[in-house]
This record gives structure tokens, sequence and C-alpha cells, in this order.
């Protein structure tokens, strides 16, 4: 099996960690860069990395003994804006996303690793650009799809993502509830038989009966005896505040369901920030993401880590086995 990485955008930490990787062996499964032959080459002298290059046109022409890539020739060296935005290079990273989740439909990969992008460099020249997820959905015409992030204390699916606090509130409704616990169920029992599902309330205290919303009653509780109905291992909805005590301390539970972005995100990111991965759920092809930002901030320094990108590769060729 070959796997598709993208190489993020080219302004961020992408390329150096790709190249880092590879050439410090850590990367364990046959890979193609979806990416731009000039950006890595800059990067891999910059640092010295002195990893062989390899430029194919298709995943399937993949040699042994070098690093292979897919070159787009849409970013040449002086395009290359270390930690600033970009708007060729955000488009740039957004072609290469389209481009290896075709691939993936197309079965010439068996499944896609992307890196970071920059969400205002990509707005630049698609302003309904909202994330990798999204992208990705309408490519393989998928609109239920979810954000799964997974570490090896905790995994987590969320309701709602990209879009504000009003917003997500608003989207909290039983439809939604309930696919993505339906989504969470068949992914987190693929590599758990017996996992135990959690359901996280929306408000304080899962709303204390009604005395800080209604939400919690009136849509989640529905939604979760719905799954229980049809005999999956949930339960909920339970206050926010003592859940992920519960699952990571108390390893009461295995997976929980998240009504909002940072209701999963910040307790995932502050148990495993490095190694985390992001895997998107409901799509017909298998994708996974290191879990965390462009971090313009230490791009081109030769700083950044590499494990969340191979624990992504790790989490792909899991699901690609079973």
């Amino acid at each position: 099996m070959i796997f598709g990485i993208t190489m993020g955008d080219s302004s961020g930490v992408g390329p150096e960690i790709v190249l880092r990787a590879y050439g410090a062996g850590e990367l364990k499964h046959d890979v193609v860069v979806f990416g731009d032959y000039e950006v890595l080459d800059y990067c891999n002298r910059r640092f010295g990395y002195g990893v062989p290059l390899n430029v194919v046109e298709s995943p399937r022409q993949a040699r042994d003994g070098a690093l292979n890539v897919i070159d787009f020739g849409l970013m040449t060296e002086p395009d290359i804006t270390p930690g600033r935005i970009n708007a060729k290079s955000g488009a740039a990273a957004r072609a290469y996303v389209v481009a290896a989740a075709e691939a993936a439909l197309r079965g010439d990969i068996a499944a896609m690793v992307t890196l970071p992008m920059n969400k205002e460099a990509t707005q630049l020249t698609d302003p309904k650009f909202v994330g990798h997820t999204e992208l990705i959905g309408a490519v393989c015409g998928a609109s239920d799809v979810t954000i799964m992030l997974a570490s090896d204390d905790l995994i987590v699916t969320h309701v709602t993502t990209h879009c504000s606090l009003k917003e997500a509130i608003e989207r909290t409704k039983q439809p939604r509830i309930r696919k993505i616990i339906q989504l969470t169920s068949d992914a987190v029992l693929r590599l758990k038989p017996d996992a135990r599902i959690a359901v996280a309330g929306l408000n304080p205290h899962a709303g204390e009966h009604g005395l800080f919303g209604r939400e919690d009653i009136e849509e989640i509780a529905p939604a979760v005896e719905w799954a229980r109905a049809q005999g999956m291992p949930v339960e909920g909805p339970l206050p926010p505040d003592t859940l992920f005590y519960l699952a990571v301390r108390k390893k009461k539970y295995d997976a929980i369901v998240c009504m909002y972005h940072d209701q999963g995100h910040i307790p995932l990111k502050l148990l495993d920030f490095e190694a985390g991965v992001n895997v998107a759920l409901g799509l017909p092809i298998i994708r996974t993401s290191v879990d965390h930002g462009t971090a313009f901030d230490i791009a081109y320094k030769g700083v950044a880590h590499t494990k969340s990108l191979v624990s992504a590769l790790e989490f792909a060729a899991r699901l690609a086995r079973g």
C-alpha cells in the first residue's frame, strides 16, 4: 500500500516536517508527497537533510530509496515566504488536498494524510474555504462528515467544528447528533470492539435539568436514547466539566462525542499535543491529519516536531488494513 501526504502550506512547517520524518526513517510505510518540488528542494538544502527526492506523475510510479513527490509546479523558490500569509501558497495547498482526495477515490493511494493549511491564506483565493474536512467532503460528495481526534488516552468527535459558538448551539440538533454518534460508534468499535462512548452535554452541568438551557433535554438526550435503542454503547448527555476526568483518569469511557470544536480540542491537545491525530469520519476514503496548525512562528527554523505526522500515518495504516 502507498499513502499520500499533502505538503500543506509552503509558508508553514509542513515541508520540513515531512522531509525530516522521512530522513530520520520515521515514516514506516510507502508514501508519495502531493506538493511542490522546488519548495521541498529549498527546504532540503536549507537544513542539509540530504533527502533524495524523486518526481513522479502518479503514485503508481513511486520507487524505493527516495521521497517520491508529485510536483504541481505551483510554487517556485522566490514564492516561499516562511511564516507569512501568502495567497499563492494557500491556493497551492488547496490544490494538493483536492488532488490527493481524488487519488484516494480512484484507489491510487490507500489513504491520505494531510499536513497543515492556513485558512486565512487559502481564503484569499477561495473565500468559502473553512477547513480540510469540509473541502475533502465536497470532493467526495459527502456532507455528513466530522472530525475525530485520537491519542493513546482519549478519542473525541464533534457535532460541530468550524463555526462560531452561536452557530454551534444552533446546529446542535437531533439529526446531526444521531449521525455523529453513529459515525463515532462505527469507527471506535472497529478499533476496540468493547469500547464505551459518552456524549457530552452542551450547557454547564448538561443543562442542570433545564436550569441552564433546554438543548440537553430536547436535542441531545433523545439522540442518545435513539442510539442506545440501536445497540450502540453510549451514555449521556453528561456534564462536560467532569466527563473528561471520568474518561481519562477513571478509564470509564474510550471516546466522547463533543458538541463543539473547543470542547473536544482543548482536552485532547492538553493530553497529547505533539502526537494527536485528526481523522475525518463520514468519507468514502481514509483521511488522517496532524493535529496542529502551520506554526508560522517556528516555520523554517528546523524545530517543528514530527510526532503527529508519524502518528497520523500509522493511524491511516491501521484503518487501511482494517
